[in-house]
């Protein structure tokens, strides 16, 4: 294993309600109760009808792969440790995409259209990442 650090997100005032509920292993997204719309990444206000009303829900953590890709070259030190990688866009059950990174053995067997779920990789005290495995 490489002791090169890894790039971590900064959670700001609005994204924090997310990181802390990621921590938990609990995937939180905006929901609109003016509109029903769920939303990410987060925003004060709602994209689709501009409410200020955005509320914290929790999410299924299910969704497909939109699309993704195989890295074979590492943006940094610790990622090169984990060559080859599969980065995805998922769709979530609930209708926001987000880019995840798809884990487990069968990660490779990624496809668009795969049914995903949800898991959550610590990394610090404070953090965990949300990540995908593969159900098909």
């Amino acid at each position: 294993m490489s002791d090169a650090p890894r790039p971590l997100p900064q959670p700001t005032d609005l994204t924090r309600p997310y990181w802390q509920a990621a921590a938990r292993g609990e995937l939180l997204l905006q929901h609109c109760p003016d509109c029903q719309r769920w939303q990410f990444y987060p925003r004060p206000f709602c994209l689709h009808c501009e409410s200020g009303a955005v509320q914290w829900r929790a999410a299924s953590g299910l969704g497909r792969i939109y699309t993704y890709t195989v890295n074979h070259r590492a943006p940094n030190a610790f990622m090169k440790q984990r060559l080859p990688y599969v980065v995805a866009i998922v769709e979530l059950d609930e209708g926001p995409r987000l880019m995840a990174n798809i884990q487990g053995d069968a990660a490779l067997d990624a496809r668009i259209g795969s049914r995903v779920q949800v898991q959550f990789e610590p990394v610090s005290e404070e953090l965990a990442l949300p990540q995908f495995t593969l159900l098909d």
